[in-house]
């Protein structure tokens, strides 16, 4: 019987989905395909990347997020972990979506394997749960200053209970300024 080459769950929002490629791996070390088109094709995700991005958050409680880009330079994202362990928040900004508004997380580190697919039309953050944590995205359009926005990561009427002191964490000046959930969810664009 041959092996799936992905191993796929959805979040409570069914278009954001964990994925893990299979790894092998023996006394030398592992070799893992990480990303594979015709792969992802067979799952039902549509997506070609064409820009790789990496961050490393030198400490614990790091926040980056909450971002998107809005159309014609809106960004499906495919991230993994590569060191430390983070804790991920996704809020869909699609109007016609029936998940509106709502949020998913997921808890990601680099032993477990798992992708995170972030389709287009959702702010995406996380906050670091470890030092040294280090991230690798794919994304499917290119970065487009006039088109990258974001929310706020901690309004509490995105209802996200992120599990750190949201006093104590360090952000940059771009994600302390950004616009709270009501001043966005009517003229989201997507």
């Amino acid at each position: 019987m041959i092996q799936p080459r992905l191993e796929v769950k959805s979040l409570s929002i069914p278009d954001v989905k964990l994925i893990r490629p299979r790894k092998f791996g023996d006394s030398r070390g592992f070799f893992c395909e990480t990303y594979n088109a015709r792969d992802f094709a067979e799952i039902g995700i549509d997506f070609a990347p064409i820009q790789d991005n990496q961050s490393l958050s030198a400490e614990a409680g790091v926040v980056r997020g909450l971002h998107f880009q809005t159309p014609p330079h809106a960004q499906a994202k495919l991230l993994r972990v590569l060191s430390g362990r983070l804790f991920d928040a996704v809020v869909d900004l699609r109007r016609a979506s029936p998940t509106f508004g709502q949020h998913a997380t997921v808890e990601l580190d680099n032993d477990g394997w798992w992708q995170l697919f972030v389709p287009a039309g959702f702010a995406h953050g996380f906050v670091t749960l470890e030092p040294g944590t280090e991230v690798l995205y794919k994304v499917d359009a290119y970065y487009a200053p006039d088109n990258d926005l974001g929310l706020y990561w901690a309004d509490p009427d995105l209802g996200i209970e992120w599990p750190i002191d949201t006093d104590g964490c360090t952000l940059s000046e771009k994600d302390k300024n950004q616009p709270a959930w009501s001043d966005v969810r009517n003229t989201t664009p997507f």
